[in-house]
C-alpha cells in the first residue's frame, strides 16, 4: 500500500495564469509550514515538481528527497501564460470558456489540455507507487488530476474542489484508490 500526501506549494500571489511560469512561493507563514510538516509522516519519500514554487516548498518539509520531476508541473497555459483571465477572455472568449467549462481535450494555443496534463502526472505518480508513504509537492492541477482519478469523477466535478496553497490532500493506493481528507489545513 502507498499513502500519498499531496501538498500544494506555497502561495505565489499571482493574478495571472502561471502554469509553467517559474514563480517563487511565499513561504513567510512559518507557523503554517510547521503545522504542515508536523502532519506529514516521518521517513516518507518526498518528490516535487521542478518549478521553484514547489521545490522551495518541498525544501521546508521533512522527507527523503527524490529528484524533482517535471511531469508534476502545473498545466501548461501556452500563449495564455502570464496573462489574466479577462485579457484572454477578451481575445478568445469561446476557447477559454471551453477550456474551463468543457475541459478535457481543449488546450490553450501552444499549451496542453487537461487530459494531457493528467496523463503525464498520473504516469509520474504510477512509477512511485512502490509502497510506503510518499509526499508529493505539486500544483493545483496535478493534485486535482490525481483526485479525479482516485474518485473516478469527471473533470467538471473535480474542478469544484478547492485546493489551497500549503494544503494537504491524502490518497491511498492498494490496488484501488481511497480518498482521505481533501484540502486539509493542518
Amino acid at each position: 500500500m502507498t499513502r500519498l500526501w499531496l501538498v500544494r506549494h506555497g502561495p505565489t500571489h499571482a493574478r495571472e495564469m502561471i502554469g509553467w511560469t517559474d514563480r517563487a512561493a511565499d513561504l513567510s507563514d512559518r507557523a503554517k509550514i510547521a503545522r504542515l510538516a508536523a502532519a506529514l509522516p516521518g521517513g516518507a519519500r518526498l518528490v516535487s515538481s521542478d518549478l521553484s514554487r514547489a521545490v522551495q516548498t518541498a525544501d521546508t518539509l521533512p522527507g527523503q528527497r527524490l529528484p524533482h520531476d517535471a511531469r508534476l508541473r502545473e498545466i501548461h497555459f501556452g500563449a495564455w501564460e502570464g496573462r489574466r483571465f479577462a485579457e484572454v477572455e477578451a481575445d478568445t472568449p469561446d476557447l477559454i470558456r471551453a477550456f474551463w467549462e468543457q475541459a478535457g481535450d481543449v488546450a490553450a494555443p501552444g499549451g496542453e489540455s487537461w487530459n494531457a496534463m493528467a496523463a503525464r502526472v498520473c504516469q509520474a505518480v504510477d512509477g512511485l507507487l512502490t509502497g510506503g508513504d510518499l509526499i508529493i509537492v505539486a500544483h493545483f492541477g496535478p493534485i486535482l488530476a490525481l483526485l479525479q482519478r482516485a474518485q473516478g469523477v469527471d473533470v467538471q466535478t473535480v474542478f469544484a474542489q478547492k485546493i489551497e496553497p500549503l494544503s494537504l490532500t491524502q490518497l491511498r493506493f492498494d490496488g484501488t484508490w481511497q480518498v482521505g481528507p481533501i484540502n486539509h489545513d493542518p
